[in-house]
């Protein structure tokens, strides 16, 4: 059973990790090695995770059978009623399984526990099997931003929001029969 906890600063050792492992395996071909190198260093250095945590961004451990496994970072954004999902990665060899799925809802949950109205999110053009996993969890594509991130990068991506389900753990909704 996927179990997902709060992460706190002592799970950044684990996070980093983490990203390390899955972003190597996973983004060769949808972006090159020079940029998944420049990328995991600004976006998982010790100082980056940690200003995120102290900005009030949500990281949590994805465990299956009390190994760490995924993870994944959300912000509500009160203002807005909106919260992002910022991250949410699983090592590739457990795709297809569900979990995931359950990572999503779990952040469909706390959106929904904070008041959310939307939840959004970011993903790499290129990324066609993400993408469509998102879209089959009832996101939609609202937009197309590129935005320098500095080291002659740029992140090409696709601006992807899905409604907050009015109850917990309704991502599931529309496929359960009626």
């Amino acid at each position: 059973m996927l179990v997902i906890r709060r992460a706190s600063e002592a799970d950044i050792p684990t996070i980093r990790a983490l990203a390390e492992q899955i972003w190597r395996a996973y983004y060769p071909g949808i972006i090159s090695p020079e940029q998944i190198d420049y990328m995991l260093g600004w976006m998982y250095s010790r100082e980056a995770i940690c200003r995120e945590l102290a900005a009030g961004v949500v990281y949590e451990l994805a465990c299956l059978a009390g190994e760490p496994v995924g993870f994944l970072a959300h912000e509500f954004e009160p203002a807005t009623r909106q919260t992002k999902l910022h991250k949410i990665y699983l090592q590739p060899a457990l795709h297809g399984r569900g979990l995931g799925r359950a990572m999503l809802e779990k952040v469909l949950d706390s959106a929904h526990a904070a008041g959310a109205a939307v939840v959004y999110l970011q993903v790499n053009k290129q990324n066609l099997r993400a993408i469509r996993a998102y879209e089959r969890a009832g996101f939609r594509i609202t937009q197309a931003i590129c935005g320098d991130i500095g080291g002659g990068f740029v992140m090409d991506d696709y601006v992807m929001v899905r409604e907050v389900p009015p109850h917990a753990n309704a991502a599931c909704d529309a496929a359960a029969p009626r």
